[in-house]
């Protein structure tokens, strides 16, 4: 009996030691295969940075060169030709000196598209020294009127607006003034409703400089509407329409299309000096997307605010608007 025992206590302690044997082994297995994945996950996010920055810096080379060539801005230049999405091994290829082994780029693919953020309305101009500005503030009327949005709410935004931006607010007025807002998005902040936001989202911006103007080459019939006077959206959408087979040279080409309309030179112009830079990367499921901001003075283009953001899956097919 004793020797029974003998043998069951030493089957139990060799069942406990390959238990333990498997345990740590399992251990560091799973150690291993996490510090692996953590490298790999390292490695794809350096690559993915590398790759937006050499996006964005081609396009900063093309509006530099646009300006180069032409300092009218419309919807025919290069700049406004989106970049379907495409592998990234066939840009990698097109370059004659380019010696990377292109295998892993098969599997990458990238897109992209150069927005005019001066084809909108610009809230950031709404206000200057703590004073709604009557000429944008009716231009921001006619637009609420012609997206069928209540005039309630854009009196509210604006009333906001100024409220938070007013420099001399006292200390007590302070702490309840609203934050600016420095994207669309963010005017529930200002106590917009979310669907008059999605409604404004495609022709107002938000841009830091309060002397912009509109582009009247490229500006939407809604946002031309809104910044002309004596005209009407069908008249809008006219201009829009001659702009398509031959831009303007100036405000005035557009001012001799509608009789009786006028767009006033201190609000609009031809060219564009704000830009907005979409980029879309996608790798196996994880699709990366950034959006920067240029601003074009001259020859010199500068990033002004950059954002990047990453998801699974296919579901975000195209660039995210």
């Amino acid at each position: 009996m004793k020797k029974h025992a003998q043998r069951g206590a030493a089957l139990l302690a060799a069942m406990l030691t390959v238990a333990l044997v498997a345990t740590f082994a399992a251990a560091a297995l799973w150690q291993q295969w996490r510090t692996v994945e953590v490298e790999a996950a390292e490695r794809s996010r350096m690559q993915s940075a590398w790759i937006l920055n050499g996006a964005l810096d081609w396009a900063r080379l093309i509006l530099r060169e646009d300006f180069n060539a032409d300092r009218t801005d419309h919807l025919a230049e290069p700049w406004a030709v989106p970049l379907q999405e495409a592998r990234l091994s066939t840009f990698l290829a097109a370059d004659p000196g380019n010696n990377m082994d292109l295998g892993d780029a098969q599997d990458v693919f990238l897109s992209g598209e150069i927005g005019d953020l001066q084809a909108r309305l610009n809230l950031g101009a709404l206000v200057q020294a703590g004073s709604l500005q009557p000429k944008l503030l009716e231009s921001f009327e006619r637009l609420f009127d012609v997206l069928g949005l209540p005039q309630a709410q854009l009196a509210q935004l604006a009333e906001n607006l100024r409220f938070g931006s007013d420099i001399s607010i006292d200390n007590r007025n302070a702490a309840r003034a609203p934050l600016v807002p420095q994207r669309v998005e963010q005017l529930a902040w200002l106590g917009v409703a979310p669907e008059t936001v999605a409604a404004l989202e495609p022709y107002v911006t938000v841009l830091p400089s309060a002397s912009t103007k509109v582009n009247l080459n490229t500006a939407s019939a809604e946002v031309l509407y809104a910044t002309g006077r004596n005209m009407s959206l069908a008249d809008a959408k006219r201009l829009v329409a001659e702009r398509e087979r031959q831009h303007f040279r100036n405000v005035s080409d557009a001012n001799k299309l509608v009789p009786g309309a006028t767009f006033d030179l201190t609000t609009t112009s031809v060219d564009t000096q704000y830009f907005e830079v979409r980029g879309r990367l996608r790798i196996d499921k994880v699709v990366i997307e950034e959006r920067s901001i240029l601003q074009r003075t001259g020859p010199t283009v500068r990033t002004l605010q950059r954002e990047r953001g990453a998801s699974e899956g296919f579901a975000q097919a195209g660039v995210r608007r």
